[in-house]
């Protein structure tokens, strides 16, 4: 008998990984195909955590990087998050990412902080209010609708409320560029994106267009359209939700079905 036996994709990290690999094999099915040559993962993690709210449920890192590893081909799981400097849950998250493999970057987040002072506008001035909502938008309000709104900020004013704090952090330059050094360098052939920012729009682009696979993660009505436009296949994480929500939110039939096994 002639021929090359295929190299075997899925090797599971753990009892409970092929537990439920037997329960959902359609899912590993699925990946398969998707992690079939040398793959990099790239998590923006600043844009994962709110999909919780979407999810109703949460994703469990430890169970992520367990599931991802028992795919062979995929050989870096990059992970991007920003940090605040003494905030213990912060620096928390990062030392557990660390400890559970990922290959980590961090920048600090910065604070800005926005004035709601009203103080020094006219009622019906959309000034302010620019600050907040893009012009598109705001040049559809009516007048009595800048007027309510900036009454708003006034009765904040009156409580003592002048400027709110605004934290913004992102990683589209960096996870940009790790994708194209990885393509460059590294001879990745698969890009697997955690996040569904228009961000990622140019470089997801440029990796298709040399012919490079690239999947987005995420759920569905959280790819922006930008990306959703560039072509790139889209892979719903609800898919995989029972390999890597926290434990306590598994499904009862599901852990009835691993006990059993």
């Amino acid at each position: 008998m002639t021929g090359v036996k295929k190299k075997n994709l899925f090797i599971p990290k753990t009892k409970k990984v092929a537990q439920l690999a037997k329960i959902f094999p359609k899912a590993i099915d699925e990946l398969k195909e998707i992690f079939d040559k040398k793959t990099n993962v790239y998590i923006d993690y600043a844009n994962v955590i709110h999909w919780s709210e979407k999810l109703k449920w949460h994703i469990d890192l430890r169970r992520l990087k367990q599931f991802l590893d028992s795919f062979t081909a995929i050989d870096t799981i990059r992970f991007y998050y920003g940090t605040l400097i003494g905030d213990d849950d912060s620096e928390r998250l990062i030392r557990k990412a660390k400890k559970r493999g990922y290959s980590v970057t961090i920048k600090s987040v910065k604070i800005l902080k926005l004035s709601i002072d009203t103080s020094s506008i006219p009622l019906n001035s959309p000034s302010l209010l620019e600050s907040f909502i893009r012009k598109p938008l705001l040049s559809k309000f009516s007048l009595e609708t800048i007027e309510f709104l900036n009454k708003k900020l006034k009765e904040l004013n009156e409580k003592g409320i002048k400027f709110i704090e605004d934290r913004k952090c992102n990683f589209d330059v960096e996870i940009g560029r790790d994708m194209l050094i990885d393509y460059d360098k590294n001879n990745i052939e698969n890009f697997i994106l955690m996040s569904g920012d228009s961000d990622f729009a140019d470089p997801v682009s440029q990796l298709l267009g040399d012919n490079k696979k690239v999947v987005i993660f995420a759920t569905v009505r959280k790819v922006s359209t930008e990306l959703a436009e560039t072509g790139a296949k889209i892979f719903d994480i609800k898919k995989i939700k029972e390999f890597i929500c926290w434990p306590r939110e598994l499904p009862k039939d599901v852990l009835k079905s691993q006990k059993d096994s």
